[in-house]
């Protein structure tokens, strides 16, 4: 469904994505894991067409994303949950999550879009009753929720995920696991996730591909991770101080 082939970007002087090459197959989960200024935000973005990479190739479904006509077509294609949930605190939940039901080329009824809303926000573990609140009305855990209901409010084919647990309780954060990976596999959706979160990692993941220095230093069946020997794997996934990346002490 995706394809990355030997993707380059760089921001002035700075080269954060050195030669990419990656593939997420049909209906699969992959999950990137890496350092903090790795490049794993700039390839979700360079994916959706927010930023143009300097070369190389991206494919989603066969199509060149670098050259697509119809954006507002090929964007509706896509969900995503944004870290920190990142929801319009002037709109009540239903809006939020209805966002492109109410606009654009996805529009519909406003009716329909809060059913649809209401719907989403059930299927997140929400009540009907949360439709009406403000974000600031919320814990955490249920902005992170709305946040998820929103992703799936249009059954987009692909889902990004933006370190989804970040700023969670343990607990909060494997009920929001077993949600992506509950609903990935409901909706049969392709799924890309940026985290640092091991736990995540194992609980969401078909594919990892761990991405260092702007190259992809090991990728395979997130069953394979812990045996694979990539030294620079074992010391992310150990959180050992001692390896070949380099941290400040």
């Amino acid at each position: 469904m995706i394809q990355l082939e030997n993707v380059h970007k760089s921001f002035g002087s700075k080269q954060i994505l050195r030669g990419i090459d990656l593939s997420v197959t049909r209906g699969k989960s992959l999950v990137i894991i890496g350092g903090s200024g790795t490049g794993k935000s700039v390839t979700l973005k360079c994916v959706l067409g927010l930023v143009q990479p300097d070369r190389g190739m991206i494919r989603v479904n066969g199509e060149d994303v670098t050259t697509t006509g119809d954006r507002d077509a090929f964007l509706a294609r896509f969900g995503m949950l944004f870290q920190g949930a990142a929801l319009f605190d002037s709109m009540p939940v239903w809006q939020n999550v209805a966002f492109r039901l109410l606009r654009g080329s996805l529009k519909r009824p406003k009716a329909e879009a809060k059913d649809i809303a209401v719907e989403k926000l059930r299927r997140v573990g929400l009540t009907p009753d949360v439709a009406d609140l403000y974000p600031a009305e919320l814990s955490g855990g249920m902005q992170k929720r709305v946040g998820l209901a929103r992703a799936i409010a249009t059954d987009p084919e692909i889902i990004f995920f933006d370190e989804p647990t970040t700023g969670l309780d343990p607990i909060m954060a494997g009920v929001i696991n077993d949600l992506i990976r509950e609903i990935v596999v409901e909706m049969g959706a392709t799924a890309m996730t940026i985290t640092h979160d091991m736990t995540s990692v194992r609980a969401i993941a078909d594919q990892v591909a761990m991405l260092h220095a702007g190259k992809i230093r090991w990728s395979g069946p997130v069953g394979d991770m812990d045996s694979a020997g990539d030294p620079y794997l074992h010391q992310f996934i150990t959180g050992s101080p001692d390896g070949p990346i380099e941290t400040v002490r």
